[in-house]
């Protein structure tokens, strides 16, 4: 199975570390949204997109490059972020990327998040809140996370797993 990531990581390097220990467990590139060639994104089983959530969104960046992408057929895909806050069940910020990589031609087969320290806008002012996030247990959520990925998808040959996947 052929996989990367696609990674914003720009305040404290917590999106970066969680996207490395997956990186790592599916065997993949971590890179950032311009270190990426878009005609060869299609050539991947698996991507993941992921960035810290600022202001309830992902980052600006990797929400322009999902955006810059053509629509065509593409394969299984993942979201991962990074938030000082959990994702609200009635408003979840993973859903507007999950949409657009479907209209992007991509399978969103699962979505992963986990806090990490936060020192956006006002919690900049109290020296930021979840320090030390994310921590070992989030680390190896991430990293059992992606074995699962790896098992549904790599045993499907990167292809969609069907109804109920």
């Amino acid at each position: 199975m052929k996989s990367i990531i696609v990674c914003t990581s720009v305040s404290h390097g917590n999106t970066k570390r969680v996207a490395d220990v997956m990186g790592r467990t599916l065997d993949a590139a971590v890179v950032a949204p311009e270190q990426v060639d878009v005609a060869e994104l299609s050539r991947y089983d698996l991507v993941g997109f992921g960035s810290g959530i600022f202001l309830g969104s992902f980052h600006a960046q990797l929400r322009e490059f999902v955006r810059s992408l053509p629509r065509e057929r593409r394969g299984q895909a993942f979201v991962l972020a990074t938030s000082g806050f959990p994702e609200a069940g009635f408003q979840r910020f993973s859903r507007p990327l999950v949409r657009q990589l479907e209209v992007k031609g991509f399978d969103v087969v699962d979505t992963f998040s986990c806090r990490g320290f936060d020192t956006y806008l006002p919690f900049k002012a109290v020296g930021g809140i979840r320090k030390g996030r994310p921590d070992a247990g989030d680390l190896a959520a991430a990293h059992a996370f992606a074995e699962g990925l790896r098992e549904r998808v790599g045993a499907n040959g990167g292809r969609p797993a069907g109804p109920g996947h």
